[in-house]
């Protein structure tokens, strides 16, 4: 059965240029990090040379065997440095992209029932879910009524890889409910902070509504044509 958290905190009051400024440390931060990964990725070649050389080496004199195996754990000891430097590069690129998801998150999701009534949605609650038991599939924001649900995908910045995974996370929705004898219609919508208009077209078009900041305000804007329904 899926792990049900009713969301009805207040959101924070945070200002969208506040968000804008956090975004442009993050991708500042993301570059830095980028190039320190460039950076160990090229020691972690120089390494493996050395340790190819040394190796070699080994088949020459055998005064030199000594110190050439002292210089494969040298390299070796190097190689691994490099590794932990790189994961670790990447993890803190992550917690910043966390971060700042986080906060657009309650930001973007709590006033969302009032903003569908304009499209005849009348939905009671939202709650986030995390499906288990042979199908995974954590949803940020499920707007549900006792006949339709939509599960609300929350992005900073909206690609086409992201909508075309929230397709398949809907299926994955569809499935698990209706094996679970759960028949209402489910549908689809991207929350993003930053999307330029190719994307947000390709998610209209795909049937999914789209919710992004509007001023002071959020904005949600219906499919082109018919909402898709799962």
């Amino acid at each position: 059965m899926p792990v049900k958290t009713s969301v009805k905190r207040k959101a924070k009051k945070v200002t969208w240029n506040e968000i804008r400024e956090g975004f442009k440390e993050l991708e500042k931060s993301q570059k830095e990090a980028w190039a320190a990964i460039r950076e160990t990725q090229q020691a972690h070649k120089e390494t493996e040379k050395a340790m190819k050389e040394t190796h070699e080496s080994i088949f020459g004199l055998n005064k030199a065997r000594d110190e050439a195996w002292a210089a494969i754990r040298e390299t070796q000891q190097a190689h691994k440095e490099t590794e932990k430097a790189i994961k670790e590069t990447q993890k803190n690129v992550g917690g910043l992209n966390n971060s700042l998801g986080s906060i657009v998150e309650r930001l973007l999701i709590p006033d969302l029932p009032q903003k569908f009534k304009k499209f005849g949605y009348n939905f009671s609650r939202i709650a986030s879910y995390c499906y288990t038991a042979g199908v995974y599939a954590q949803i940020d924001g499920m707007l549900e009524n006792g006949e339709q649900a939509i599960a609300v995908e929350v992005k900073m910045k909206l690609r086409e890889s992201d909508i075309d995974n929230h397709l398949l996370r809907m299926e994955k929705i569809q499935k698990y409910a209706y094996k679970n004898g759960d028949k209402r219609q489910f549908m689809g919508a991207m929350a993003a902070f930053i999307t330029d208009e190719a994307t947000k077209n390709y998610a209209l078009n795909k049937g999914l509504f789209i919710i992004e900041p509007s001023g002071e305000d959020v904005k949600v804007t219906k499919p082109k044509g018919e909402v898709r329904v799962w």
